[in-house]
């Protein structure tokens, strides 16, 4: 069996080893989410990873409520990725964009406007805003004539992603965001050709992966879903039902790889007892399936061992260890990051965490 070391093509981008670097929200690009100098280090500090999925990062400012979140809907916003992209790519690292869609889970007072969703639904809760936590809003349903322009928005998106440098995509897709909005029952309660049965619910995410593919290529483009558990209050009767057909739907258009963020009862950030679906999903789907959510080394070579998974995404263990790949090829202990630092737009808790011949000197 392959160990995390081993090399591994996703499609056309072939990473150096199976430890991949998961999307990590940090808040450090402008207000206008533009990308700022600092995101250029803390990128190229982790390119040691087999692939960097970037932080979740809008494709309009309909769809981008996260403050100081970078987007990549305006050729400025593209411009200023392209310097993170060298930066990589000089280290010897690869990076895919991770195209993001909030949906309701958004303010006006970020946005200029109504949430969309797939239906009239409210999270319970506060967003986060420029002014500090707001109670969450009604979401406008999206309509038929909505679609094509939501589709173009993920088309200009990948274009920017191009133009910028990126090896690819991910489709944001989990999470409880506008496509996961979409796939499941509790918060899709549409009697049109986007809800009702899986089949119709997952036309949104099939559309979206096809408009995406068809400029970067579809071994060019991957998908991230969170097929089990409630996700920022969107969950799902029957979840075997929808997405074991969305795999199989993402299979045949040919996606650079599957990721699944899969958290368990003991979760670090969210927790379910509802079972992964990984083992099932991974008979239909045919391409290289990743998963993620609270994996340890011995943890993660373990399910790379049993053949579910192909390789594994790690969060939070990339925030205070730049060097992850190299302190797990050695057995070395791991730094522990600092929450309070996640999402500040400064330096400390992101550029400065040492790698491991820093920190043993």
């Amino acid at each position: 069996m392959p160990s995390l070391f081993d090399p591994i093509d996703l499609g056309a981008i072939h990473a150096p080893n199976r430890v991949l670097m998961a999307p990590l929200t940090r808040g450090r690009a402008t207000k206008e989410a533009v990308p700022t100098d600092i995101m250029i280090e803390y990128y190229r500090q982790r390119s040691g990873a087999g692939l960097i999925i970037s932080e979740a990062t809008g494709i309009s400012r309909e769809g981008l409520g996260w403050p100081f979140a970078p987007g990549l809907w305006t050729d400025e916003q593209a411009a200023q990725w392209q310097p993170v992209t060298d930066a990589v790519h000089a280290a010897g690292g690869r990076i895919v964009a991770q195209l993001w869609h909030m949906g309701r889970q958004v303010h006006s007072s970020v946005i200029g406007g109504q949430p969309v969703s797939s239906s009239a639904t409210k999270t319970q809760g506060q967003a986060h805003t420029f002014e500090g936590k707001q109670d969450f809003e009604v979401a406008r349903p999206l309509t038929l004539d909505d679609m094509p322009r939501l589709l173009d928005d993920y088309e200009r998106a990948t274009k920017n992603a191009k133009a910028a440098g990126f090896d690819g995509v991910q489709i944001h897709a989990a999470n409880g965001y506008l496509i996961d909005q979409f796939l499941r029952d509790g918060a899709n309660h549409r009697d049109d050709k986007y809800g009702g049965t899986p089949e119709n619910r997952i036309l949104l995410l099939r559309e979206v992966t096809e408009r995406v593919a068809s400029v970067f290529g579809a071994d060019r483009t991957a998908v991230r879903l969170s097929p089990n558990g409630e996700s920022q209050g969107v969950n799902d009767s029957h979840p075997l039902d929808v997405f074991v057909p969305a795999a199989k739907a993402l299979s045949a258009i040919g996606i650079a790889f599957l990721e699944l963020r899969e958290p368990g009862p003991g979760g670090t950030f969210g927790r379910t007892d509802v079972p992964r679906l990984s083992p099932a999903i991974r008979q239909v789907f045919d391409g290289p399936l990743v998963v993620n959510s609270d994996y340890r080394k011995k943890d993660a070579q373990i399910v790379v061992d049993s053949g579910i998974a192909d390789a594994i995404a790690f969060g939070r263990p990339f925030i205070s260890n730049p060097d992850l790949v190299e302190r797990f090829r050695h057995d070395a202990e791991l730094a522990d990051d600092e929450m309070k630092t996640w999402y500040s737009q400064g330096p400390e808790g992101y550029i400065d965490y040492p790698a491991l011949e820093m920190a043993d000197a």
